[in-house]
């Protein structure tokens, strides 16, 4: 009896909610690499089932984190920080994933140049993401956390910069209606999960100057 009162309000060991946050960084890393690889050869029925599987697991690893966080008194940092993390690393992967699954839908043949440019820059992104949050369990590396930042800030730009050329191609006249609603619609997917990537590297380094 009394041991399980001291797990409750001792901090879990190992800092788990930082493992369960690289876990679902690296989540979206292999959602943006899939969607690299479907730009590059098209889309088979294992991708299909692949990208279904990382976008539950998305899910799964946040409604994990929720769930220690109700069943953990004390926390290793704050515990709404904790949850906005959670939130935010499975937003990610969903917008991902979505722009996968739109990409199917849409039955895009020849992707465009932009779209090219920007799963190289979600995978990127995603990339330096994971690295920002294996930096949560070393929060008095403030300097290593702010260089990580920077970078992020690097990347985003070059993703507004994409989308700012694939927006003015889309308007060129080139393009009927129909097709301006689907290329739209994964471009905005994208670039939704770029800017919260951003959002993570902010948040992570928040975390960071509040516990240095």
């Amino acid at each position: 009896m009394k041991l399980g009162i001291l797990e409750k309000i001792l901090p879990p060991d190992n800092k788990v909610f930082f493992d369960l946050f690289v876990d679902a960084a690296l989540n979206c890393k292999k959602s943006a690499i899939l969607y690299n690889e479907a730009l590059t050869n098209g889309i088979n029925e294992d991708m299909l089932m692949q990208v279904k599987i990382l976008r539950r697991k998305g899910s799964d690893l946040e409604r994990e984190s929720i769930a220690l966080l109700n069943s953990t008194f004390i926390t290793p940092i704050d515990r709404e920080d904790i949850q906005l993390l959670a939130s935010m690393l499975r937003k990610i992967n969903k917008k991902i994933c979505q722009a996968f699954q739109n990409f199917y839908a849409y039955r895009i043949d020849k992707p465009t140049e932009e779209m090219y440019q920007q799963g190289k820059i979600i995978m990127k992104a995603t990339s330096e993401m994971t690295h920002t949050v294996s930096l949560l369990k070393k929060l008095h590396k403030t300097k290593d956390i702010t260089n990580s930042r920077a970078t992020m800030k690097e990347i985003e730009t070059i993703g507004d910069d994409i989308l700012l050329r694939a927006t003015s191609e889309l308007f060129s006249g080139k393009y009927d209606p129909v097709t301006i609603i689907k290329f739209r619609d994964i471009y905005k997917d994208l670039e939704n999960a770029l800017d919260r990537c951003h959002s993570v590297a902010d948040e992570v380094l928040n975390i960071a100057l509040k516990n240095s």
